[in-house]
């Protein structure tokens, strides 16, 4: 009976410590382009489904708007097995802050009713309209973590470090992280740097049984994507960027952080100029101690050994 009462205990601790999540993401795994996107947002909204510690109370989208409903459906129907969760269709560019949309318009709802953390894995658009359309809730926002930023003078060279790309969230839509950085709210980021310590590749995905339709799905989906960077960066395989910025809500002690410091926009020489060619200086969003910036975050410096794994474990619709 002791026995019995200790598990039941332990289970009401545990759904009372879920930490209650609204997922925004520019997911394109699989969508038709002249060369393939990333898989990343797809990864990630997979994984975290299976996190007992989190739940997922809604899902807006940005960019691509309505093949990204579609899919995110699909990957929950395969891979959701708890309360059915809604979807919202956000910003379809992300170039239209202040301009409400079904997305923006579920938050605010959503938060009205409960204080949330909001997982934001593409640009800031559909947050920040909410942030500049709705101030009074803010306090209901406990923070909003951000796959962004880098440390000073921190090139984004995946693979084989020829090739430098951007901070596409945050270049995408600069005004909108404005927004956020001149707020209250609490901000954590985990971008490049703490994700290019894992790497997923074919025999990482030995884990999918090809004989399941999810599995067969999620396999055959991510190998152009594998291609693509081979062609670019040397090595067959791919970061899982927005993995850690999941990771930072699910499993915080695999990273190491820089706690309380300083972000601010810094203007200078362009250091991806093979993909941006247009652009020979541009904005950097960057944290150092060195700042005298009020606005202060937890920034993710490092994925430690064991979080791929995590990943991982999580792929299969069996797992």
């Amino acid at each position: 009976m002791k026995r019995i009462l200790f598990f039941l205990l332990l289970l009401v601790s545990q759904v009372q410590a879920q930490t209650k999540v609204w997922f925004d993401t520019d997911i394109m795994i699989g969508m038709p382009d002249k060369e393939a996107r990333e898989v990343d947002d797809g990864i990630t909204l997979i994984m975290a489904l299976k996190q007992p510690q989190i739940e997922i109370v809604g899902i807006s989208n940005i960019t691509y708007v309505d093949y990204g409903f579609d899919v995110i459906e699909k990957i929950l129907k395969w891979h959701n097995r708890g309360n059915p969760i809604p979807v919202y269709k956000g910003s379809p560019k992300a170039d239209d802050l202040g301009t409400e949309n079904d997305g923006t318009r579920a938050l605010y709802a959503a938060l009205k009713k409960e204080k949330l953390t909001i997982l934001a894995l593409g640009p800031m658009t559909n947050v920040a309209t909410l942030v500049k359309n709705h101030p009074d809730i803010i306090p209901q926002i406990e923070r909003v973590v951000i796959c962004a930023a880098r440390t000073p003078d921190l090139p984004f060279n995946p693979g084989n470090g020829k090739l430098n790309v951007f901070d596409y969230n945050y270049e995408f839509d600069t005004a909108s992280m404005d927004v956020l950085l001149n707020s209250t709210i609490p901000l954590e980021f985990a971008g490049y740097e703490p994700s290019s310590y894992t790497h997923i590749g074919n025999i990482d995905l030995a884990c999918l049984d090809m004989t399941n339709e999810a599995d067969k799905w999620l396999f055959d989906i991510v190998q152009p994507w594998m291609e693509l960077n081979e062609k670019y960066f040397g090595v067959r395989g791919f970061i899982p960027f927005d993995c850690s910025t999941l990771g930072l809500v699910t499993h915080p002690e695999y990273f190491t952080y820089y706690e309380n410091i300083p972000i601010k926009v810094t203007y200078k020489k362009n250091d991806a100029l093979v993909i941006q060619p247009d652009k020979p200086f541009k904005n950097f969003l960057e944290v150092s101690y060195k700042f005298k910036t009020k606005k202060k975050v937890k920034y993710a410096r490092r994925a430690l050994q064991g979080f791929e794994e995590k990943i991982l474990e999580t792929l299969s619709v069996n797992k």
